[in-house]
């Protein structure tokens, strides 16, 4: 079930071949979340930069271990499950990288989740499934790039997180988590 990009709207994902649709699609949600998402485009030259100096070069969109891929996108749907479920969002932070960081304070990070807590949002069950990918994972230029859906019922959950290597690891460097729902009548 490939996702597809909202023409306009960097980083909504919409569901398109499974019929699915972003719920709540008020101008406030979508500009908390997309937030995360701003300081991707202006930090990603200089992340490039650091990435090529600390690493080995990569081929542009290099295809990620699957396994890889979902147990980082697994351990951050769950981080912003715990953080919605305990209202401390610190540990989402530091779960960032460093320009993540500098843009997203616990409390910004809160107001960003603040419809998935009030709508009880449970992210947990992401991780009884794989997630199904809008393509493969891949890495370019030291960024991972993870965008899908996890198909659960009755609401699934999109995605689209962004993560940047950092000695021999990743940070998360974008988020963007939606539930969504069928298209009724379909």
């Amino acid at each position: 079930m490939p996702a597809s990009s909202t023409p306009g709207k960097q980083g909504v994902a919409t569901i398109t071949r499974a019929r699915l649709t972003n719920v709540g699609r008020s101008s406030s949600v979508w500009a908390g979340l997309l937030v995360l998402l701003a300081p991707v485009h202006g930090a990603q030259a200089a992340t490039q930069q650091a990435t090529a100096q600390q690493q080995p070069a990569q081929r542009p969109g290099e295809l990620m271990d699957r396994l890889v891929a979902d147990k980082l996108v697994w351990s951050t749907l769950i981080a912003i499950d715990q953080a919605n479920r305990t209202g401390n969002y610190s540990v989402l932070r530091a779960l960032g990288s460093e320009s993540f960081q500098r843009t997203n304070s616990e409390v910004q990070l809160a107001a960003t989740f603040r419809n998935l807590r009030a709508n009880q949002v449970d992210l947990s069950n992401t991780l009884i499934i794989s997630p199904i990918y809008e393509g493969a994972p891949t890495v370019t230029g030291g960024v991972l790039r993870a965008k899908g859906v996890y198909p659960l019922r009755p609401v699934a959950i999109g995605f689209d997180l962004l993560f940047e290597q950092n000695n021999g690891g990743w940070k998360v460097l974008g988020l963007f988590v939606a539930p969504l729902v069928r298209a009724s009548g379909r």
